[in-house]
């Protein structure tokens, strides 16, 4: 036990000294961070088996510390962002992503026009999501700690896509709608942090939910994750005004179970 202390107390130091060096200025950052990217924060193999430690233990005391899981993520999936690289790469709206790098913050949307839009497109109904459920893209952390250019804006751009893979799963912000999206990526993306939340989040569900996960909920969103398209390899900020069903056809995700589409907390 003692040990596992010590990982999570180093892990905090390290992230807190980490992110007062990323506080300075830009020339500054240029010397420390290697040039890779902005804010990139090099670290050795022992430090990153550290940080992944240290997180990960964190993260099961309280899995509402998104920094802890953010950290976790970025230490541990170096070779499933190679895979989704790759994926992206081989397809050609993917290979458009990775080479325009685009963005989903709120400064890089058009909030007036996605409302405009008819009920049931997806910049509609992914303006709906946020709006009832309060949320906002730009909570997503920027990615610090993994070592290549590239594949830091693939781990990027899934953080940014979470919200939308809500919207097009039909799943709310619950605990049972996360655990379902959740076991939607392991199964899509690979990252050991979303197979690690796959496996965890069930044991906070009542039996209830647990039951509906089990029996329903769960074996379709693996299904879906594993038969789906590449969900980062889709250009979603050109897909606005397409039709939200029509999408998710094309991507290959069958609708949710009915009874628990957008079920409510």
């Amino acid at each position: 036990m003692k040990m596992w202390l010590n990982c999570i107390r180093q892990d905090r130091v390290c992230v807190h000294r980490l992110r007062c060096s990323s506080s300075s200025s830009v020339e500054s950052s240029s010397i420390s961070y290697d040039g890779l990217y902005p804010g990139h924060i090099q670290t050795t193999p022992v430090q990153k088996a550290l940080l992944a430690v240290g997180s990960g233990v964190a993260a099961l005391q309280n899995p509402y510390r998104h920094d802890m899981v953010a950290v976790l993520g970025e230490t541990t999936g170096h070779l499933a962002l190679t895979a989704l690289r790759d994926r992206m790469r081989d397809d050609p709206e993917g290979y458009a992503v990775l080479t325009e790098r685009p963005r989903i913050r709120l400064s890089t949307l058009d909030l007036t026009k996605m409302a405009a839009l008819p009920d049931g497109s997806f910049g509609r109904e992914y303006l709906r999501f946020l709006e009832e459920n309060n949320v906002t893209p730009d909570s997503r952390a920027d990615v610090r700690f993994v070592d290549d250019e590239e594949l830091a804006y693939v781990m990027q751009r899934y953080r940014e896509v979470h919200d939308l893979l809500h919207t097009l799963l039909g799943m709310p912000t619950n605990m049972l709608g996360e655990v379902a999206v959740k076991w939607f990526e392991a199964a899509q993306t690979g990252l050991p942090m979303c197979a690690l939340g796959a496996a965890l989040g069930p044991l906070r569900l009542n039996a209830s939910r647990l039951q509906t996960l089990l029996t329903s909920l769960g074996p379709w969103a693996l299904r879906s994750g594993r038969q789906a398209r590449c969900v980062l390899s889709v250009f979603y900020e050109r897909r606005w005004e397409q039709n939200t069903e029509e999408l998710r056809e094309e991507l290959r995700i069958p609708p949710p179970p009915a009874s628990l589409a957008r079920r409510s907390s």
